[in-house]
């Protein structure tokens, strides 16, 4: 008998869609997997790509996630003001097997203390910022630290939910599942990360320097927060 595994994903106003579709790509296709993607209220929700998602849960009624998992975007930062967002998410952390990130998601989970000195990672805009929430950040496609899980940017996700599925279901489920996707990753151009041969240096510099313009206030604000006490903080 097939036992039902529980993947609940946080999902918010421009959310990054690759890094929430292309996991849950993956995980659907596992035995007794099911899927909800939880928000304030069950309206569509747009994402950075120009389309909407529809919820399938509240923060109220979402079930408890065996897989909880926090995808990126500049919905991502905006969460970090929203207390009713890391409230849920500290609660599902406590009783999750897994606690996952996606992208930019991962300055959520370390906003409720979840990745306090732990190895992490994120996008590389953004990287550094992780050490302002206590992680320790780790270059890596995915890096994981116990039951926490963290996948670098965007595609990463892909990478990050075989990797999850590996160790809910086994090797063989995962390569299926691969194969099934036929996830097979052949770029035209090798400038996929900022150390590639054809990445643009100037732009990886300018990328970055807004990025830390931008986002940095946010996750500094998160980290005040963190330091005081703030709703859901906790650690594992």
């Amino acid at each position: 008998m097939t036992t039902p595994i529980r993947f609940v994903s946080l999902l918010f106003p421009q959310v990054t869609q690759l890094d929430l579709t292309g996991s849950v790509q993956v995980f659907s296709l596992l035995p007794g997997a099911t899927i909800d993607l939880v928000w304030h209220g069950l309206e569509p929700v747009d994402t950075d790509a120009g389309f909407s998602i529809n919820p399938t849960a509240t923060f109220e009624s979402a079930p408890q996630a065996d897989v909880l998992m926090v995808p990126g975007g500049q919905g991502a930062f905006d969460a970090l003001d929203d207390p009713a967002i890391l409230d849920f998410v500290a609660r599902q952390a406590a009783g999750a097997t897994f606690v996952t990130s996606v992208c930019t998601g991962a300055f959520v989970l370390g906003a409720v203390g979840l990745l306090a000195g732990r190895r992490a990672t994120t996008h590389w805009a953004v990287h550094s910022l992780l050490a302002k929430l206590g992680a320790i950040p780790t270059h890596g496609r995915v890096v994981r630290d116990g039951r926490v899980v963290t996948g670098g940017g965007v595609t990463s996700g892909i990478d990050f939910a075989l990797t999850v599925a590996a160790e809910l279901c086994g090797e063989q489920v995962a390569r299926t599942a691969q194969l099934t996707i036929e996830y097979d990753p052949d770029p035209p151009f090798d400038a996929g990360a900022p150390d590639r041969p054809q990445a643009d240096p100037r732009y990886v510099a300018e990328v970055v320097r807004a990025s830390r313009g931008k986002r940095g206030p946010t996750v500094a604000r998160a980290a005040a927060a963190l330091r005081e006490g703030g709703p859901g903080c906790l650690s594992m």
